[in-house]
């Protein structure tokens, strides 16, 4: 068996290629059904504010990018606010240094 590689420099830039190699833009038709299947039961402690902060930012542009290891996120630059998830293990909220690597990939389209 492979020893999994823990070193997360390394981890982070094959992520920051896989996205900028994936990213492209949403529309919140397929935001709302890519929530339908992350938040399925109404009781889902994320459910809420995701579909709220759609509601909030119907006129912002936002990204979708998958990584490598099954890692996918959405960002809006306009709220420089993301979110990242892996379906079916767990999700949260883009912490600041995510946040600026989606920023720059943006920018540099």
């Amino acid at each position: 068996m492979e020893p999994e590689n823990l070193n997360m420099e390394e981890i982070t830039e094959a992520r920051r290629n896989a996205i900028a190699e994936s990213i492209r833009t949403i529309s919140i038709e397929e935001l709302k059904r890519l929530g339908e299947r992350l938040f399925p039961f109404v009781e889902h402690p994320w459910r809420e504010k995701f579909f709220v902060f759609l509601t909030e930012n119907t006129g912002a542009t936002f990204y979708h990018a998958m990584t490598h290891d099954g890692v996918q996120v959405v960002y809006c630059p306009t709220k420089d606010k993301g979110i990242w998830f892996m379906p079916g293990v767990g999700n949260g909220p883009m912490q600041a240094k995510g946040r600026a690597i989606l920023k720059q990939i943006v920018e540099g389209r």
